[in-house]
């Protein structure tokens, strides 16, 4: 207290707290020294992407492998444990083709035949959107199933006696190729046309003067997407509903009269519940059928097609995976040989010529093996 009072007026103590080292501090470029540690940042940071080539190289990584068989889709696995009689489509699968038949409407009237347009298909199954038509159940309840199913026997009236049916995928890809499988092809043999042909107004049109049963092909997200793509407007899982109901509209707008949809690809998604299930509710509302093709042991089709009374079949082989002509002939015989032990059988077939001509020689032979080939409609419903 002493030292304070006789220290003279005008003078403080010296003590560590005053300002003159901040005041020096203060007198430092302090602007120039932050802008230059930004810039030694930004330099070390760039130099770190060119030099070293995986710059995360370090982080911990997890590897999934998408092929893996496990399910964790907990509302797939409640559905798919149900028990499965479907066939796969391996070679030598020897189960029968796994049917939904549902009641259909019955045949278009007389009155309603003399309605079709100039490109033979009913309006009153069209209905317009922002992509164009696409198919609904008319007025009167009659469905696009039951209105361009072709006319034949179903499996109530065989009597006992074999029925194949066999769908060609991959039409009107090709147009010159499309035209010749149309003119050669008996008409009960049904014909699943790609959604991406340039004239496919023109082969959809020639196909249907010429007899035969059509259906559409639906690309859909497999395990491997995007590496194996099938082609724009591919329904994907993880989307919002309305996301995938635009892409299928645009899928079905592309062509008319057809009475179903067969996949393209979709293992990803056909053993997704949450974005099948729309899917299904959609044909099961619009009055049109689904074709599986077998290629997924994973898929729920069976178990959604049911709930929406949406007409199903699973396919029992695919006869064109070796596309050679002794492959494909030894396939044709599986296939008689399940529907000999089954009643009825199902193949599918790429649009390949090969396949084609070697499918054409097959056909001729029929008759005398007593089966009956009928279109994919009366191994789904009627």
């Amino acid at each position: 207290m002493a030292d304070d009072l006789s220290t003279p007026l005008g003078k403080k103590k010296p003590s560590w707290f005053n300002f003159e080292f901040l005041k020096k501090t203060y007198e430092l470029p302090l602007g120039r020294i932050l802008f230059g540690l930004i810039g030694l940042i930004i330099v070390g940071f760039s130099a770190r992407i060119i030099m070293v080539e995986e710059p995360m190289g370090g982080q911990p990584i997890v590897e999934v492998p998408i092929n893996s068989i496990r399910n964790t889709n907990t509302l797939a696995n409640e559905i798919s444990s149900e028990p499965d009689t479907g066939l796969s489509i391996i070679s030598g699968d020897n189960r029968a083709p796994e049917i939904i038949v549902i009641a259909q409407d019955d045949a278009p009237t007389q009155e309603m035949q003399n309605q079709r347009n100039e490109f033979g298909l009913f309006p009153a199954l069209a209905e317009q959107t922002q992509h164009g038509p696409i198919p609904r159940i008319s007025p009167d309840g009659l469905s696009p199933f039951a209105a361009y199913a072709r006319a034949s026997i179903g499996p109530e009236a065989a009597a006992g006696k074999p029925l194949i049916s066999i769908i060609v995928t991959g039409m009107g890809l090709n147009e010159s190729g499309t035209l010749d499988a149309i003119n050669n092809l008996p008409d009960n043999i049904t014909l699943a046309f790609a959604p991406y042909g340039r004239a496919l107004e023109r082969t959809v049109v020639a196909a249907r003067e010429g007899g035969h049963e059509l259906m559409l092909e639906i690309p859909m997200e497999p395990f491997d997407y995007p590496n194996s793509d099938p082609g724009p407007h591919t329904l994907l899982t993880g989307q919002p509903v309305r996301a995938n109901l635009d892409r299928l509209y645009w899928l079905m707008a592309r062509m008319g009269g057809y009475i179903g949809t067969i996949n393209n690809m979709g293992a990803r998604f056909t053993a997704s519940a949450t974005d099948l299930a729309p899917f299904m509710e959609e044909l099961g509302s619009r009055g049109i059928g689904y074709l599986d093709d077998g290629s997924s042991n994973r898929s729920l089709t069976r178990q959604l097609a049911r709930a929406n009374q949406v007409p199903y079949a699973r396919a029992s082989l695919s006869l064109d995976e070796n596309p050679s002509r002794t492959a494909i002939l030894a396939q044709l015989q599986n296939l008689e040989v399940l529907a000999r032990k089954q009643g009825q059988a199902i193949g599918v077939i790429s649009a390949l010529p090969v396949s084609i001509n070697t499918l054409v020689s097959w056909a001729a032979g029929l008759e005398e093996n007593n089966i009956e080939l009928v279109p994919a409609s009366a191994l789904m419903g009627n």
